[in-house]
């Protein structure tokens, strides 16, 4: 598919599994799925992280932080991201208040995002925006200033969606304005709806660096080798 090979896109991708069904034991080929595709990460909820940590120590585990209507507290998302670093995790995404941007208060998401960057100095940090929502709720403009909101509060990456709102997953024209507003300074994650090689492309080619995926198998198997 396209210029990519299977590693090459392998490499950047999450290998993710937040269904609130999980088990331990889903977990667990998950892990063993994640070590044969040889991708980049690991992406659990956070009761999950510790047992991914030891189940995969050469990888990167990442976990979920206000996750996923990002209606928590921040006290609460610097905390659970605490937690989580402390359980094994070495990414955190975390969901901004999306009610709070869609109102104009940008300083409050700021603060939160600001929160979650101290909780977890060492962490990368990447902030999910629900950018289907913000473009049908509000538009372009916001969705520009979110992304500048969260470099200035110390983001490493700017992320399209949980892959739980209503309004949809990522999209290319998401994906190309935030990488086009981030301009390099930070990452973009794709995720949320990407279910194959073509899916995948079109994400890279807009700008991602990083791909959210839970059927990742099936996407590896589109590109060549």
């Amino acid at each position: 598919m396209g210029s990519y090979t299977r590693a090459e896109v392998a490499a950047r991708v999450d290998h993710t599994l937040l269904k609130p069904e999980a088990t331990e034991a889903d977990i667990g080929a998950l892990v063993t799925e994640a070590v044969e595709l040889g991708v980049f990460a690991i992406c659990v909820s956070p009761t999950f992280v510790a047992s991914a940590a030891m189940r995969a120590p050469d990888t990167a585990i990442a976990s979920v932080v206000g996750f996923p209507s990002g209606k928590h507290a921040a006290v609460i998302k610097a905390q659970e991201a605490a937690l989580a670093v402390e359980a094994g995790a070495r990414e955190i995404d975390m969901v901004i208040d999306v009610g709070s941007a869609l109102a104009g208060e940008l300083a409050a998401v700021c603060a939160e995002i600001a929160a979650v960057r101290d909780a977890a100095p060492a962490a990368v940090l990447k902030v999910i925006v629900e950018s289907a929502a913000i473009l049908d709720l509000s538009g372009e403009p916001l969705l520009v200033d979110v992304c500048r909101i969260a470099e200035d509060a110390g983001a490493d990456f700017v992320k399209t969606s949980t892959g739980f709102h209503p309004s949809g997953g990522a999209s290319t024209r998401a994906v190309e304005l935030m990488a086009a507003t981030v301009d390099g300074r930070l990452g973009v994650k794709a995720s949320g709806g990407i279910r194959s090689a073509a899916d995948a492309a079109a994400m890279l080619d807009a700008g991602a660096t990083r791909l959210g995926l839970s059927g990742t198998r099936a996407v590896l198997a589109g590109f060549g080798d």
